[in-house]
């Protein structure tokens, strides 16, 4: 089988990629793109830190053959990142110190983003099964959660209202 072309809109514009059968998303989205955010960790699916968003859910970029997004909206860390600071979530973690190292923050974001898209005010119970599959060394995923619920009282989600 030999490679092709595969089209998918990414951060709101259409991308073509040349790819091998079987090449990851992350590999593609790093190493082709250089989006870097979508960080590469345990390339088994039990990390999370390659999570990006592909039609609006969370999905493991390292798992995921790049094929299987043709015609799809993918969403990274970078197509979320306004040129003129931070996207509100982003701020929450800042704001909340929910990263210490940084290397599972994308991962961690981007599930945080689709939990508070698709329920702008989780309980402490939802936010933390949502970020079940990301793991963090630093942590101690205090700050994290802390993010995401200050992200859920400041509607940081489209559509939420502001408190």
């Amino acid at each position: 089988m030999g490679s092709k072309i595969v089209t998918f809109v990414l951060g709101g514009r259409e991308v073509e990629v040349m790819v091998k059968p079987m090449t990851t998303l992350q590999a593609v989205l790093r190493y082709q793109l250089g989006y870097t955010a979508v960080k590469e960790g345990c390339r088994q699916g039990g990390c999370g830190s390659c999570t990006v968003l592909v039609e609006g859910e969370p999905v493991l970029a390292c798992l995921l053959p790049a094929e299987d997004v043709a015609g799809q909206q993918v969403t990274t860390l970078e197509s979320i990142t306004p040129v003129d600071g931070l996207d509100p979530l982003q701020q929450a973690f800042l704001d909340a110190s929910g990263f210490q190292c940084g290397y599972c923050t994308p991962g961690m974001i981007m599930v945080s983003k689709a939990l508070l898209e698709h329920n702008p005010r989780p309980t402490r119970e939802e936010i933390l099964d949502a970020l079940a599959g990301n793991i963090c060394r630093c942590t101690g995923y205090e700050p994290i959660v802390a993010a995401v619920e200050g992200a859920a009282q400041a509607g940081a989600a489209p559509g939420a209202q502001r408190r």
